[in-house]
């Protein structure tokens, strides 16, 4: 039988990943709330199935529980909620069961670190989240590592940084007209292309090393307002004018990822799974999608 992976939740960085699989011979099937309960064919050539995130007593015996329980390879991508991990709610007393599976991936972000300063972060650093949603993420993070250490489901935590791609970038926002220049003296984000991702987890597939936490970020932090400049040069548009925080008017949620300031280190992805960024800085990312743009 070919290698079946099936995704919790079927967004942005799992249909990158799964685009990568289906084009050499694996299957892949997922949830999605939109889904039929006894599942669609996604464009993509994946199967999903409907999941609200309701409890396990909610999940149908039928299509979903059947294609999971043939997935050696689970990756993990539905955000928690203030109550916990909705596929651990689920699904956990049934992972916790098996031991046939090969490999677990829990995609997290960098907003666990919280705030540094500005300080380069590794994965050993101290987790400070400061927003509720990077609280959540974190006790997430620790409750899919648990269920590794009580049952030895092979779990591996990604720490996402700020995710870009096709139809989702920094050009995107320029050519819609949203593009704002904010000044934050001194304040620099991670980013990572999202087939950079899908390499980075196709990676650890190939090498899998349960327990373990991997930063997924580029080369170099940047501030915001250099990305967007940079942008703006790649169309032949004038930047918007630089604004201070208090002037952009920005919403709550917006506001709050300026309140973190880090360097993510990257190191670790680099020497144990031997991946070379396609995209190692936003500069490439961004000129290798502008040229999608002019085609």
């Amino acid at each position: 039988m070919s290698p079946h992976l099936f995704c919790f939740g079927f967004g942005f960085s799992a249909q990158a990943l799964a685009a990568r699989l289906l084009g050499r011979g694996w299957q892949v099937s997922g949830t999605s709330r939109g889904a039929a309960p006894a599942g669609e064919r996604h464009a993509s050539g994946a199967m999903l199935y409907g999941f609200d995130g309701g409890s396990q007593d909610a999940v149908e015996e039928g299509a979903l529980t059947a294609a999971l329980a043939r997935a050696g390879h689970l990756l993990v991508s539905v955000p928690p909620a203030a109550a916990g991990d909705p596929v651990l709610t689920a699904f956990g007393d049934r992972l916790s069961a098996r031991s046939d599976v090969s490999w677990v991936g829990y995609l997290s972000t960098t907003g666990v670190y919280g705030n540094h300063d500005g300080a380069w972060v590794t994965e050993e650093s101290a987790l400070r989240p400061g927003s509720a949603r990077s609280r959540q993420r974190a006790a997430a993070e620790a409750a899919w590592l648990d269920i590794w250490r009580r049952a030895g489901l092979p779990v591996h935590i990604f720490r996402l940084a700020g995710i870009y791609g096709p139809g989702r970038n920094a050009l995107e926002t320029v050519l819609r007209g949203d593009a704002k220049r904010i000044d934050v003296p001194g304040q620099v984000f991670g980013r990572i292309h999202v087939e950079d991702i899908a390499q980075v987890l196709e990676a650890s597939m190939a090498k899998p090393r349960p327990g373990r936490v991997y930063n997924v970020s580029d080369d170099l932090p940047a501030a915001p307002a250099e990305v967007i400049a940079f942008a703006c040069r790649l169309l032949g548009e004038d930047p918007p004018p630089l604004q201070n925080l208090e002037a952009a008017a920005l919403s709550p949620m917006a506001r709050s990822f300026y309140a973190d300031n880090k360097r993510v280190s990257n190191a670790r992805l680099h020497q144990e799974l031997g991946v070379t960024l396609r995209y190692p800085d936003y500069r490439s990312g961004l000129t290798a999608l502008a040229a999608e743009l002019k085609r």
